[in-house]
């Protein structure tokens, strides 16, 4: 097929998936200058935040993973015009993703004793537990807001969500502007108020998300008969089927990169900030594949519905292109500015911090380099896994991304980073090579599937 018939696709995916883009990279961007402004603090201040935030985002991946079941269902039903499917599916999905969220705030909750057996450092530690009271109770609106934003996103309405996080966003911003530093009448709360700004914006973006969906004319007829008698276990069945293998895939990727953070923690506080550094701008230009998966699913879920497989083939490879080119320019740019980036999240002006900081910025630098490359690699399998997604297949992707994190990436990161003078910068050598294998393997998968799909409609 010619490259213009895939180049021709770009508008109708960027379309999509700009709204999703800007929501997640509102969100990563607040997350950035929550690092910033905890950064200010101290490095082990930064730690702690990174330490807390590491424990709550393995639960937080469980829940969203979990939600993306509801997109690709929504997307084919949407296709055959099936309006009592589609409905169906929104409560159901919602249900689930309430007990979910209830779930995980406990399970984060009672955890906390975990991070004394990890080897982290005290002081570390000492402020991490408290943050993680408050951050692991903003798991409920979050998770619950996540299954509103799946069922408008299977029927392409994407910007809703965007609207959503980035008002959120600003009011997160805004408070813990305030608390964090005791500003005009507020307390001086130090990292705690950068939590209480976390639970609250979340509790705001599940009650806007609810209001606007609502209000919109076509979609009133999605929240009719919302009731607990209308809960039936066949599509509970359905949707957990594809929501746990789903929330697998996420997990092992969260984890193994939680797992560079505890390794990070282990050789110091330095290396730890360092990574949470690095971290975070490899998540904001991650961002850009991930809305460019949802992209993918909606419309592989659309094009399974209308069973037309060579238009999905021709879709799901136009997105596959687009990221990739997206990341390499984004990689690019980590190359050029990788000296330069991390003076943003550290202050070098305080002659007491000046030496710790210098050195977490030196091996912040080191990683940026490497997150150059593994965020190409990062990019294909996550597109790729969104195109699986919308062809409702979950369970061989789970087995291929289990191997590639946790048999191949996790060892040489333990390795590398442990017991060899690369450190950190082994560390990330590590989810390069994980991050690379489930990219391969991935698209071998989708290029089998689609392939036997239009065999078998001839």
């Amino acid at each position: 097929m010619k490259l213009s018939a895939y180049i021709k696709e770009f508008e109708y995916n960027i379309r999509l998936a700009w709204p999703v883009i800007l929501g997640m990279l509102g969100h990563t961007i607040t997350g950035i200058i929550d690092n910033i402004m905890v950064g200010k603090l101290g490095a082990a201040e930064l730690a702690a935040a990174s330490l807390g935030n590491s424990m709550v985002f393995i639960a937080m991946s469980v829940g969203i993973g979990f939600s993306t079941a509801i997109t690709p269902i929504v997307a084919q039903y949407d296709a055959e015009k099936n309006k009592e499917g589609v409905r169906t599916v929104f409560h159901h999905g919602l249900f689930l993703c309430t007990i979910l969220g209830v779930f995980l705030f406990g399970l984060v909750w009672f955890s906390k004793p975990l991070m004394y057996l990890m080897g982290q450092p005290d002081e570390v530690v000492a402020l991490a537990a408290p943050y993680i009271d408050w951050v692991a109770f903003s798991l409920l609106p979050m998770v619950i807001f996540q299954g509103y934003k799946q069922f408008s996103d299977g029927l392409s309405f994407t910007k809703y969500a965007m609207y959503a996080v980035i008002i959120s966003n600003v009011i997160n911003v805004v408070i813990n502007y305030l608390l964090i530093y005791g500003i005009w009448i507020f307390p001086q709360l130090g990292i705690i108020g950068a939590a209480l700004g976390t639970v609250i914006s979340r509790v705001f973006m599940l009650v806007y998300i609810h209001y606007i969906l609502v209000k919109n004319e076509k979609l009133k007829v999605y929240f009719t008969n919302f009731s607990l008698k209308e809960i039936k276990k066949p599509m509970l069945r359905r949707i957990t089927s594809l929501g746990v293998p789903s929330s697998m895939q996420m997990l092992f990727e969260v984890a193994l990169f939680t797992a560079a953070i505890w390794l990070s923690g282990f050789i110091g506080k330095s290396s730890q900030a360092a990574n949470q550094i690095a971290l975070s701008l490899a998540s904001m230009t991650f961002m850009f594949a991930m809305g460019l998966s949802v992209a993918s699913t909606i419309r592989v879920g659309n094009q399974k519905g209308l069973k037309d497989y060579n238009k999905l083939l021709l879709v799901a490879r136009s997105i596959f292109l687009l990221a990739v080119l997206v990341e390499i320019v984004f990689a690019l740019l980590f190359v050029i500015f990788h000296k330069y980036l991390p003076h943003f999240f550290l202050n070098m002006k305080d002659a007491t911090l000046l030496a710790e900081n210098t050195e977490v910025i030196s091996i912040a630098a080191e990683l940026l380099l490497v997150a150059a490359v593994f965020q190409i690699s990062d990019g294909i399998q996550v597109v790729v896994l969104g195109a699986l997604r919308g062809l409702q297949d979950v369970k061989v992707p789970t087995v291929i991304t289990f191997i590639s994190y946790w048999v191949v990436g996790f060892p040489i990161s333990l390795y590398l980073g442990v017991y060899t003078s690369l450190g950190a910068t082994g560390i990330w050598i590590g989810l390069l090579a994980g991050l690379t294998v489930a990219a391969l393997f991935l698209y071998i998968r989708f290029n089998y599937l689609t392939k036997r799909l239009i065999v078998e409609a001839k």
